[in-house]
């Protein structure tokens, strides 16, 4: 294997930093908030240095959706053999991006940006990290189904946009900045209305099936 050299060791460091800085202020102050001089400031080098690393704001922006999209394919590898069932899976998927957001360690992204959509279409490694995810989480989301655990009804998509919403779940921050719950109720809290719904099971029973409950009834 060839040596890297001290140069390459050098800029490594630097664009990891940046990597590192934008993540973080976009978890904090979110794409619009974030500026090219605030990151360029948080990692003490030039705007003009910068640059030679990432030639926009959205090119910072992709780099650090590739960064999120990185840990989510080794948490997807670590649970593709974990023996859970695929929904207790894809419950474990969004347990983690909740965690991720919690730690203010997730990207928040606008998503009517067009130019900032456009980049992240144009990024090869962020478009085929996305679809390696999607294709995980979707053979996951099948299998669950098959076994009866997610509602035929509702198409696999929607389940997939489900999830990928947890990601940047504006309840969590709403929670979070009342006070009144713990980190670890706030996930169980939204992993309970994502999986379980907003219906008691009672509830969702009788309405797919009115006559049950009626013949359950005990006569009087």
């Amino acid at each position: 294997m060839a040596r890297v050299s001290f140069r390459e060791q050098v800029l490594q460091a630097r664009e990891e930093a940046i990597v590192s800085s934008v993540n973080r202020l976009l978890a904090q102050k979110g794409y619009d908030g974030m500026t090219v001089d605030e990151v360029a400031a948080d990692v003490g080098i030039a705007k003009a240095v910068l640059y030679k690393h990432f030639p926009s704001k959205e090119a910072l922006a992709a780099a650090a959706m590739v960064r999120v999209l990185d840990r989510a394919q080794a948490r997807l590898a670590e649970l593709a053999v974990s023996g859970m069932s695929a929904f207790e899976r894809l419950q474990a998927v969004a347990r983690w991006t909740l965690e991720v957001q919690l730690a203010g360690e997730m990207p928040s992204l606008p998503a009517q940006n067009s130019a900032l959509r456009a980049a992240l279409a144009a990024d090869a490694g962020y478009m085929g990290k996305l679809l390696a995810v999607s294709e995980q989480l979707g053979e996951w989301i099948t299998e669950a189904q098959a076994r009866g655990d997610i509602d035929t009804a509702i198409p696999p998509e929607v389940v997939l946009y489900t999830l990928f919403a947890r990601a940047c779940d504006p309840v969590l921050g709403v929670l979070k900045a009342s006070g009144a719950y713990t980190d670890e109720r706030i996930v169980a809290l939204l992993l309970a209305t994502c999986f379980g719904g907003l219906q008691s099971r009672a509830t969702a029973t009788a309405a797919r099936h009115p006559g049950r409950a009626t013949r359950a009834a005990p006569a009087r």
